[in-house]
């Protein structure tokens, strides 16, 4: 299995319009080949002293893969096109960790 942390900074105040766009393609993400699991998370404030500073511009997607190919199938997907256009002026950078099942 893989997984796929990856943490999308998007210029301030422009959280909500982000999570717009990326609601429309969760559905065909989830129905292509070998996708597990697709979903948004944000930063919760949980008072560990360890947990660097919230983040409130930051949209991090975990993914869960049956394979390193279905991963890349994902990254040429039909959807992904239309939703990387309609993002590119809300992020302003975006760090990828591709993780294998240790």
């Amino acid at each position: 299995m893989i997984c796929v942390l990856a943490s999308l900074n998007l210029k301030e105040g422009k959280r909500d319009a982000y999570l717009t766009e990326l609601q429309k393609i969760i559905p065909d993400v989830r129905k292509e080949d070998g996708n597990i699991e697709y979903a948004p998370y944000v930063d919760l404030d949980s008072g560990f002293p360890v947990q660097p500073p919230i983040r409130p511009d930051t949209v991090t997607i975990v993914e869960k893969w049956e394979s390193l190919d279905a991963l890349k199938n994902h990254m040429t997907a039909p959807h992904m096109g239309p939703y990387r256009q309609a993002i590119k002026d809300i992020v302003q950078s975006m760090q990828v960790q591709v993780l294998s099942l240790a």
